[in-house]
């Protein structure tokens, strides 16, 4: 059964803030019902908004809707929906974020047992990404 602590976020926290320092990030970590580390990328000088609109429009398909002003990455395809310095921070966030963790699932037999689950969210609804020059 997935679990987060706050404790565990206490010590997952210097390296997240550290990688949000370098690529002149700011946001905050929390947790979601005692399973999930939340990410909240609030102000930045990365366009992931852009990034993300120009990645996935280029794909073919075309069935997305073009992001405005907020993203919930999906912790699966974010590889596939950004590229340049936006996947590179994402990439190691989402490394720090999962060190300790485990995935021990088998989706074939409906059996999931991980450590805890991430979500990294850029803005959000009710307070879009401030993007920062």
């Amino acid at each position: 059964m997935a679990y987060m602590s706050q404790e565990n976020k206490a010590t997952i926290a210097p390296a997240v803030k550290s990688i949000l320092k370098k690529y002149k990030l700011s946001g905050s970590l929390s947790v979601k019902n005692h399973s999930t580390l939340v990410l909240n990328i609030k102000t930045g000088a990365i366009d992931f908004v852009a990034n993300y609109n120009t990645v996935v429009g280029a794909q073919l398909g075309g069935f997305r809707c073009a992001a405005r002003q907020h993203l919930d990455i999906n912790p699966y395809w974010y590889k596939e929906h950004f590229n340049g310095v936006a996947l590179d921070c994402l990439t190691e966030i989402k490394t720090a974020m999962n060190r300790g963790n485990f995935d021990s699932s088998d989706s074939m037999s409906d059996y999931f047992h991980v450590g805890w689950y991430t979500d990294i969210r850029i803005g959000n609804w009710n307070r879009p990404y401030v993007l920062v020059a």
